[in-house]
């Protein structure tokens, strides 16, 4: 970015316009030609390169002029640096995949299919914070280790699939694989976000013993519930391949989930819809902000020799070739 540290300068690119009227008065005048007996003695003789660059140089000591006026206004060249302070959050986000979150209760798609749309646009409205991911069924495994490279961590969230790994509903193993990301982080804040629609039934750590761990760690663990109350749809293969909905009935140990996050200092939801869950993570959003502190470096560099050494230039120039190769009368 150019400015001039002094622009009232500048006022005097208004002579420019009187300069070039002034030329043009005293050309129509008769003051800026020679005389001849006749005319004629010229006839019609082609204007060759020695009398284009001639009628050039007027204009070559104008711009000249104008490279001296824009270098008495001092232009400088700016850098600009932002320099921010920022207190990041740490959010490892633990993904149910287990065979129940395809589900189909929240019309027309499944279980995991709307979680993942909840997550990706929560992903969009960081700004500064590391995210993380673990997917767990009957047992889990970390999908992103803390990044702030939020295209990489939304492309892992649009691959992660039912099936990856052993079926069941393994809550404590999935709790400690987040707790073995965060316990290592210098952030002051470190928060678990998990999401099951089950009951757990796999693993060989207890959910409470896992969320004691976070606890001692000082990491807040939200807990959410995916799934409406009672029955939901859950599509079934026939022995002749069609795809049936049958409907089975929705377990989700919510006093569990309630205890782990009421015994690290987070909360407990039940989303019973696509729009509850956007909420959910909405209210989460608010509470846990990011604060960033900025300030603006601004680096000066003054650039006004260029033009006046452009304008000098011009200006010898028109000069040596008036008295040289132009041989031009004064």
């Amino acid at each position: 970015m150019i400015r001039f540290e002094d622009p009232v300068y500048l006022l005097l690119l208004l002579a420019v316009p009187l300069l070039l009227w002034w030329r043009r008065y005293l050309q129509r005048k008769g003051d800026r030609h020679i005389y001849y007996s006749s005319r004629g003695l010229l006839g019609d003789l082609p204007a060759t390169i020695r009398i284009r660059l001639a009628r050039l140089l007027p204009w070559l000591k104008i711009l000249a002029l104008g490279l001296f006026i824009l270098g008495v206004a001092r232009p400088q060249l700016l850098n600009y640096y932002e320099v921010q302070r920022k207190k990041g959050i740490d959010i490892l986000l633990a993904l149910d995949i287990s065979s129940s979150m395809a589900s189909i209760d929240y019309q027309p798609k499944n279980r995991l299919e709307v979680a993942k749309e909840v997550i990706a646009n929560f992903i969009k409205k960081r700004d500064s914070d590391r995210l993380g991911m673990v997917a767990f069924a009957g047992n889990a495994f970390t999908k992103s280790p803390l990044t702030i490279d939020y295209g990489i961590l939304k492309y892992y969230l649009a691959e992660t699939r039912i099936g990856e790994i052993e079926d069941g509903t393994a809550i404590g193993m999935a709790l400690a694989a987040a707790v073995n990301r965060l316990r290592v982080s210098d952030s002051k804040t470190r928060i678990i976000i998990l999401l099951t629609d089950g009951v757990n039934n796999k693993g060989e750590i207890a959910p409470l013993d896992a969320a004691q761990i976070a606890r001692d760690f000082n990491i807040k663990v939200y807990t959410i519930g995916v799934g409406r109350e009672g029955k939901a749809n859950f599509p079934v293969t026939d022995r002749l391949g069609n795809q049936k909905l049958i409907p089975v009935d929705v377990k989700i140990d919510e006093e569990l989930l309630k205890q782990i996050a009421q015994k690290t200092g987070g909360l407990y939801f039940r989303a019973t819809d696509g729009g509850s869950l956007q909420e959910i993570f909405r209210e989460i959003d608010q509470w846990e902000k990011t604060e960033i502190q900025s300030r603006q470096i601004t680096e000066k560099k003054d650039i006004y020799p260029w033009f006046l050494v452009a304008g000098l230039a011009l200006l010898l120039a028109v000069e040596f070739g008036k008295r040289s190769v132009l041989r031009l009368l004064p």
